[in-house]
């Protein structure tokens, strides 16, 4: 026997003052036509949820206008009794509602099957007019802001993001973002969500404003004259890039004008280390701690510790231990750090940040959901997001906040960008979203939860894109508990394997039980390795039958110290159960480590 209905009802509150709410049960007078009804098999699976996949906690019954349950409270509940002890299930009249129907009790304990077995014996009961589940409705009213209808990354059902479903749970309250990037140019659609950010660019002849380092992180311009950034490179106007980015991520949403924000609850706090010709990673390594909470020497203490880093720039090499280190320690102050892949149609290996471990590495897609054509690839991207692709029209681009200013700063403006630069503040604003929804999450987590709630891509990609196209809907539900994946249960061996220099394999197992079926189409596998030269290392996923996933193959321009990655392998054609092994072989001479710990999320 179930507890009172009063101990265990939930009480559902959807918060949305200014959204109509669609009303989602019928309440139509005529009279269906009955049918004998004696299983619950019988009864469509739409009549026994109160939203997709949750099993319905209240029906809401409709009697025959000559039937005592119309009328009588009393042998409403002494019906909804009878119902329940047929089924052996506790069924509980509530109340009566203003059009006469009956709301009656299922608790909260119940499946879909039992659900259905409940509705079927109403069904069949000849006084019952109709019987349907309580639905629970959500906002949904569109943001009011008059470029809204442009963003299809944010709504098309093909190849955006699916980033209103998650509004009426999650619009980051609560989290700072920074943008690091060329720094913030002054615009009403995003100055409402801007906190304190600072100036990192030490060279003058870099930072154009006409000073080093200081508190005003405000972006002049980043023009350059022809040949000024290179011989044969031809002048380019400012690019504005950082308010383009911040725009995407936080712009200021239901203000009657201009674009919406994925995360608009949450604040940017603008951190300048790109200015003419680029930036230096000195100035972007200080800027990672300092965002992150970290102390930078002269520096004033951060004010605004983000939680969330978008990088949407990039250089060519491996990612270096210095640039590593300011990444590491940022997550293990937990801030999660998203980065672009790149843009140069080439594998993602080949350039940093993009290649560094504990980041999110993100891969551009165009509005059919392909592979965007200017994207890196590769196994190191961790997921996709649309970037746009402006040579398939201005529109199929990513719209946001900008300038007009050729070289300084004019009047503020909206533009069509592309690139995997528009890709990352997709994610960032994403995680933002999922930071505010559960903010015990750790930025692996985070991650894992991303990857875990992505849909397959609409379209093709060559080389690699990761867990697929992000889903915000379904990462937000997943870890706010209303559906999706959080990544299920984790396994994991931590006993100390060294690993032999230019020698034979090494083996570590974990046995897995306890699990139904098959492994997921994204199994996340979490390898911590020590190691003075990662390069040097092959590395294997070894299902139960034997089969091998490649992880990470040998590359002698893969200099960087250690492996700290989560890898995501498609494993749905292996059975969960059994004893999986990760193997790791060190290739060439003169380098020593030890694989820690790893393991394995279904």
């Amino acid at each position: 026997m179930r507890t009172s209905p009063a101990l265990r009802r939930k009480l559902i509150s959807v918060a949305a003052a200014s959204a109509a709410l669609l009303t989602a049960a019928s309440t139509a007078s005529a009279v269906a036509a009955q049918e004998t009804v004696s299983q619950g098999s019988a009864v469509p699976a739409a009549q026994t949820e109160a939203a997709p996949g949750t099993p319905a906690e209240r029906l809401i019954v409709g009697y025959k206008s000559g039937a005592a349950e119309a009328r009588s409270n009393p042998a409403a509940e002494a019906d909804a009794a009878a119902k329940g002890e047929k089924t052996g299930e506790d069924v509980d009249f509530q109340r009566r509602l203003g059009t006469g129907a009956a709301l009656v009790d299922l608790g909260d304990d119940l499946t879909k099957a039992d659900v259905a077995d409940v509705v079927a014996q109403y069904r069949a009961d000849p006084q019952v007019a109709y019987v349907v589940p309580d639905r629970l409705n959500k906002p949904k009213a569109d943001p009011n802001d008059t470029e809204y209808t442009k963003q299809w990354d944010l709504f098309e059902s093909t190849a955006g993001m699916n980033v209103p479903g998650a509004w009426a749970t999650s619009t980051g309250t609560g989290v700072t973002v920074a943008v690091i990037d060329t720094g913030y140019v002054a615009h009403t659609d995003l100055a409402a969500n801007i906190v304190g950010g600072y100036d990192f660019i030490a060279d003058t002849a870099v930072s154009v404003d006409g000073d080093g380092r200081d508190s005003n992180p405000a972006d002049p311009g980043d023009y350059y004259a022809a040949n000024e950034c290179g011989s044969g490179i031809p002048a380019g106007n400012s690019s504005w890039h950082g308010t383009h980015v911040a725009g995407t991520i936080a712009a200021v949403t239901n203000n009657n004008k201009g674009v919406a924000g994925i995360a608009y609850g949450a604040k940017i706090s603008p951190v300048r280390v790109l200015g003419k010709c680029g930036g230096y990673d000195s100035d972007i390594i200080d800027a990672i701690t300092w965002a992150s909470g970290g102390t930078v020497s002269g520096v004033p203490a951060n004010s605004n510790v983000a939680k969330v880093i978008n990088m949407s720039l990039g250089g060519d090499g491996a990612c270096t231990s210095a640039t590593q280190s300011a990444i590491t320690a940022a997550v293990n102050r937990g801030t999660t750090v998203v980065v672009a892949a790149g843009n140069e149609s080439d594998n993602v290996a080949n350039h940093s940040p993009g290649n560094c471990n504990n980041v999110i590495s993100v891969a551009a897609t165009n509005r059919t959901g392909a592979k965007a054509s200017y994207s890196n690839y590769g196994s190191l991207v961790d997921i996709s997001a649309p970037g746009g692709q402006t040579s398939t029209g201005t529109a199929n681009g990513i719209l946001s906040t900008l300038n007009s200013g050729t070289k300084t700063p004019s009047s503020e403006s909206y533009a069509y960008y592309q690139g995997t630069s528009m890709a990352t503040p997709h994610i960032a604003g994403l995680v933002a979203l999922v930071k505010s929804a559960n903010s015990a999450l750790t930025p692996a987590q985070i991650e894992t939860a991303i990857k875990n709630n992505a849909r397959a891509l609409p379209g093709a990609c060559s080389g690699g894109c990761g867990a697929g196209l992000a889903d915000a809907a379904r990462t937000v539900q997943a870890v706010s508990g209303s559906g999706g994946s959080t990544g299920g249960t984790t396994f994991s061996n931590t006993t100390a394997v060294p690993i032999p220099d230019n020698g034979s394999a090494i083996e570590s197992s974990i046995a897995v039980s306890g699990r139904t079926g098959n492994a997921p189409t994204a199994l996340q596998v979490g390898v911590d390795i020590t190691h003075t030269y990662r390069g040097d290392l092959v590395i294997d996923l070894v299902a139960p039958d034997g089969t091998a996933y490649r992880l990470k193959a040998a590359s002698s321009s893969d200099s960087a110290d250690n492996v700290s990655a989560t890898y995501s392998v498609n494993a749905s054609g292996e059975t969960a159960n059994g004893t999986w092994k990760l193997r790791v072989q060190d290739t060439a001479a003169q380098d020593t480590g030890k694989l820690n710990s790893w393991q394995l999320t279904f």
